[in-house]
C-alpha cells in the first residue's frame, strides 16, 4: 500500500519575514479527511569549515527561543530562488570571515518534516583562508575554533544540541574518514 495525502483545501494563516504558515485539509489514503499545519520556509545552508588539522570553525550566538547562547556550525537562510552553493559561500564568509578552496555538498536534511518544509543543504568547507567576518545587521556572534573530536564529545555529552550542527559534524566526519558523500536526498 502506498501512503499519500491529497490536498483538498489550503488556507493561509500567517505571512512573516522568515516563515509563512498555512493549514491544509487533506484526504488520507483511507479516504478520511485531516488537517495539516505547515510552516513554509525557504530553506537554508549549513557549513562545516574544517582546516588541515581537523579543527572546526563554529559560531556562538544567542538563540532567543531557548534564551541561551549556542555553539553551532555557520548557517544561513536561502533567499527565494538562491542556489544553495552560492548561499553557503556567502554565509561562510559573512559569519566567519573564511573563504574555502573547496565546498563539498554533504546532502540535505529535512529539519522537522511533520510540520515544516525547511530543507537544509549541508556543506563541508576545506582549504580555508581567513578574513574578517561581516555578520548581518542585528546578528551578533563569535567565531570559535575547536577540534572535530572535541565537538563530537560535546555532542555526545549533550552540550551541543543543535540538530543542523550535529548532522553536519557527523556527515563531515564520515566524509573525511571515507572520502565519500556528496549525495542528496529529496
Amino acid at each position: 500500500m502506498a501512503f499519500f495525502e491529497k490536498t483538498i483545501d489550503t488556507k493561509r494563516v500567517y505571512e512573516g519575514k522568515i516563515v509563512n504558515i498555512r493549514t491544509d485539509t487533506v484526504e488520507l489514503c483511507d479516504g478520511k479527511h485531516a488537517l495539516r499545519e505547515v510552516v513554509e520556509h525557504p530553506g537554508g545552508v549549513v557549513i562545516l569549515p574544517v582546516d588541515e588539522a581537523l579543527n572546526v570553525y563554529t559560531v556562538r550566538q544567542f538563540r532567543y527561543p531557548f534564551m541561551k547562547e549556542m555553539l553551532e556550525a555557520p548557517a544561513g537562510k536561502l533567499e527565494r530562488g538562491e542556489n544553495p552553493y552560492d548561499c553557503a559561500v556567502r554565509e561562510l564568509e559573512e559569519e566567519t570571515g573564511l573563504t574555502a578552496e573547496k565546498m563539498i555538498g554533504l546532502g540535505q536534511i529535512f529539519t522537522s518534516p511533520g510540520f515544516c518544509e525547511e530543507v537544509l543543504h549541508l556543506f563541508l568547507a576545506t582549504g580555508l583562508h581567513e578574513g574578517k567576518p561581516r555578520p548581518d545587521e542585528g546578528e551578533f556572534l563569535s567565531v570559535e575554533k575547536c577540534p572535530l573530536d572535541t565537538l563530537i564529545e560535546q555532542i555526545m555529552a549533550g552540550t551541543i544540541c543543535d540538530a543542523k550542527t550535529i548532522a553536519a559534524v557527523f556527515k563531515a566526519k564520515e566524509y573525511l574518514k571515507n572520502k565519500t558523500g556528496g549525495y542528496f536526498c529529496g
